[in-house]
């Protein structure tokens, strides 16, 4: 049983279309996996077995009437702590949100019940999706796999964790600034973060609108192509989600890219990369070189500004959005208030974590009168810029590469009192989500201490299925070579 916790979602559905094991089985292996490692790792903050069982044998009954079933019906999944899932705790991992119950399901996980995917359970992350190593949830700390002394990435490291430790075979995440990308290279899976509108953000607790996607977590490039075929499509709750077709993403995946040109974005190459990262990263270039792409080195001059120009936006629009966690409606309210003016200040003040707290001030700071030209409209025009550097990019080459993260798993507590340098920890993810493209990381290979590289590909809005194949074709050459942390 436990070796079958370790194959992909095409691997399980075979073993249960097969009859070799059943779905409830399946799924009580992963609650036993979750009792047996959860201590060590702290990937969930709840689950949800009830739900999940029931899921379990309804696939169970369809198999047994010989009913043709969706790609992932039985495929034990967890979910991020920030999307809703109706009668379960919906926290954000903050403790504003504590004791929340939601009273409705995000369009995600309606589409995750449609597919009879189980759910297990909430998965840790940075509070508010704020961060990049889950150090800043409000309940507990989520350890790598690989190496439980260090962090697993963020925000949303509880959804990498559990596939990399094996307590979940899929996950969903979300993505702002790299919190699927990030938490996928350092813990040593494939994740990918859609075009924005591709997949719908109703029920999505927001942190920064114009930047949050949903995105899939697996094992291997088909175990993310499948989830984000189940998850996507136009949504009339989300304005802006894209009326567009969805592709067949699996059925994108062939054994060919000759031909096909890859750009090496040369800024995420340069000064500031930890030396076995580039050396992973290089080799990979290489081997696509041996599967027939051709190689362009590409220039994005203004990656350099897009921290900056992130942080503003971001924090900008996550003042705006959290300001509805004020005490009144829901969550956290403080006990001991006198008038409405120190209930909304004390709320705020207990439930909020420090870095959530920071972000609001920079946020609320840079939208003030006499700040708001000088920071967010000049943020917003530069936003442009950037994508613009893309758009004449992806005019010389199909996809485009670069490490997920110039170094790779830290060790916990050594960044979380330097605000700055965990916020550098991005510097290859945000350009992404500034312009809207989508991007997947991939594992690439492993530093001198056997922490896992990630691989990042870009390709152009609405490309999916280009991703899907370039990352597709590199896996299969390399899949001999991929180890397993050792938890």
């Amino acid at each position: 049983m436990e070796e079958l916790l370790k194959k992909t979602a095409s691997e399980q559905r075979k073993a249960l279309l097969n009859k070799e094991i059943s779905a409830v089985e399946l799924v009580n292996a992963e609650y036993k996996r979750i009792e047996e490692v959860d201590e060590k790792l702290g990937a969930f903050n709840s689950l949800c077995k009830e739900q999940a069982i029931e899921t379990a044998k309804e696939v169970d009954k369809k198999i047994a009437e010989g009913e043709i079933l969706p790609p992932l019906a039985g495929i034990p999944l967890a979910l991020k702590d920030n999307i809703n899932l109706k009668g379960t705790k919906t926290t954000a991992s903050s403790k504003i949100l504590e004791n929340f119950v939601s009273p409705y399901d995000a369009t995600v996980s309606v589409k995750l019940k449609e597919n009879l995917i189980p759910i297990l359970g909430k998965v840790n992350l940075d509070e508010f999706a704020m961060g990049s190593s889950t150090e800043n949830s409000a309940f507990k700390l989520t350890r790598n796999p690989w190496d439980t002394n260090k962090v697993p990435g963020g925000s949303s490291g509880g959804s990498a964790a559990s596939v990399a430790g094996y307590e979940a075979t899929i996950s969903l995440g979300s993505d702002t600034g790299g919190s699927i990308r990030l938490p996928a290279s350092f813990c040593g899976i494939v994740g990918m973060k859609p075009t924005y509108g591709r997949v719908s953000r109703y029920g999505l607790i927001a942190f920064a609108s114009s930047l949050d996607q949903i995105g899939p977590f697996g094992r291997c490039v088909e175990d993310t192509a499948l989830l984000l075929e189940a998850i996507s499509g136009h949504d009339s709750h989300d304005s802006t989600s894209l009326n567009m077709p969805v592709p067949a993403f699996s059925k994108a995946l062939t054994n060919d890219i000759k031909g096909a040109k890859i750009g090496v974005i040369k800024e995420l190459l340069a000064e500031g990369v930890a030396p076995d990262v580039k050396t992973a990263v290089e080799n990979a270039i290489k081997k696509y070189k041996e599967l027939g792409a051709e190689i362009i080195e590409i220039s994005l001059p203004l990656l350099e500004y897009s921290i900056g120009v992130y942080y503003i936006l971001a924090t900008a629009e996550a003042s705006s959005n959290l300001a509805r966690f004020d005490g009144v409606k829901y969550g956290h309210r403080t006990k001991d208030a006198k008038n409405l003016l120190e209930m909304y200040t004390k709320t705020r003040a207990e439930g909020f974590g420090d870095e959530v707290k920071r972000r609001i001030m920079l946020g609320t700071y840079a939208l003030s009168a006499g700040y708001y030209d000088a920071y967010y409209k000049k943020a917003q025009q530069l936003r442009r810029l950037i994508k613009e550097d893309f758009d004449k990019a992806f005019e010389k080459v199909d996809v485009l590469v670069s490490p997920t993260c110039p170094n790779t798993a830290f060790e916990i507590g050594s960044k979380i009192s330097d605000p700055l340098s965990m916020y550098l920890t991005d510097i290859g993810t945000i350009s992404a989500n500034l312009a809207g493209i989508p991007g997947m990381s991939l594992p690439c290979g492993y530093d001198s201490d056997g922490m896992p590289i990630g691989l990042q590909i870009l390709a152009p809005a609405l490309q999916e299925e280009k991703l899907f194949n370039i990352a597709y074709n590199f896996e299969q050459a390399v899949k001999d070579t991929q180890k397993c942390p050792l938890i």
